[in-house]
């Protein structure tokens, strides 16, 4: 016997949910606060970096600022950068200063904070159109980059002397970080490796992760050194560990994940954004699990995460909002 048309689409329902994969449970909503940022105009909010003073930077690379919020009012403030600037990256360096890559200008940027006086370093007339996209300082001081055009540089601090070399296999680097012991890693997207610069001569080393084409996004290191890695193409979240020669890889939960950014907090909690899932996946190391929150605005598009103790802060490129899970 046929079932009642408004007992069948109940039934119905519940076996296609059944038929899905079980995601973990979201993270309790109120450990999320987000808010939209207070500016007259859209600033492609794309990557952000905890400043000294307890606000938070942000690379406005639509309207070709630094941005500045401050959590406990509310307010935001956009510092200029130069003509033609489209800022990527953005990071504290040493000085306490805000670093930036910016794509428009062809060059690496200084904010010193909070004077807010600008200085452009532009790279080498041979590099016209690098195609700038993250950096990360070294255990001398000295700031490195990536040009996804194909290139690997270094900003000799001290001096202000821009240097950059073309990268292993052309076009493709994207994520940088430094290891506690001071050495830089970066990956490429468009080549899915990862590598270690040669701080000496500037030279890469090219590090082949077990999947291949995965689209190394972003790498992130954690307090052992080891080299967490965001795979854009394959949905997982990977770990190199250079003193093993070891690889452990875990695909994200879900259906279609696209992990972006990958961030390691002061616990050796590593964070991880999810394009596909609209999440943002904290992971425990120890026990292996992923522990989902959910972003509370459709296309979020977290690009970057950073942090402070306690605090994890995430841009959502795709809604003009900035959002902190406390921890």
């Amino acid at each position: 016997m046929s079932l009642p048309l408004l007992t069948r689409r109940p039934v119905l329902a519940a076996l296609a949910a059944a038929a899905l994969p079980a995601l973990p449970p979201a993270h309790a909503a109120n450990t999320m606060q987000s808010w939209k940022l207070a500016t007259s105009r859209r600033t492609g909010i794309h990557d952000v970096a905890p400043a000294p003073d307890g606000g938070v930077w942000f690379s406005a690379q639509a309207s070709g600022h630094l941005g500045w919020f401050e959590p406990g009012t509310g307010r935001t403030e956009l510092v200029a950068l130069g003509t033609g600037s489209s800022p990527h990256s953005v990071i504290q360096g040493p000085d306490r200063s805000a670093w930036l890559t910016d794509g428009g200008q062809n060059a690496i940027v200084r904010v010193t904070w909070p004077q807010r006086a600008v200085t452009v370093h532009p790279l080498p007339p041979a590099t016209p159109h690098a195609n700038l996209n993250t950096c990360a300082f070294d255990g001398d001081g000295d700031l490195w980059f990536t040009g996804q055009a194909g290139w690997v540089g270094k900003l000799a601090v001290r001096t202000g002397q821009v240097t950059v070399k073309e990268a292993p296999r052309g076009r493709g680097p994207y994520g940088i970080c430094t290891t506690p012991a001071g050495e830089v890693w970066w990956c490429s997207l468009a080549g899915s490796f990862i590598a270690q610069i040669d701080r000496r001569t500037g030279d890469s080393r090219v590090v082949e992760p077990p999947t291949r084409g995965q689209g190394a996004r972003r790498v992130w290191s954690d307090s052992r050194g080891r080299i967490w890695v965001a795979e854009w193409n394959s949905g997982q979240l990977s770990m190199h560990d250079p003193s093993a020669n070891s690889w452990r890889a875990w695909r994200v939960p879900g259906n279609g994940p696209q992990v972006y950014a990958v961030y390691v907090d002061e616990r050796d909690t590593v964070w991880c954004s999810d394009f596909g899932g609209n999440a943002v996946w904290s992971f425990d190391p120890r026990g292996e699990k992923f522990e989902r929150h959910a972003m509370q605005r459709d296309s979020a598009n977290v690009r970057q995460i950073l942090g402070r103790k306690g605090e994890v802060w995430l841009p959502e490129s795709g809604t003009e909002h900035i959002a902190v899970i406390r921890t």
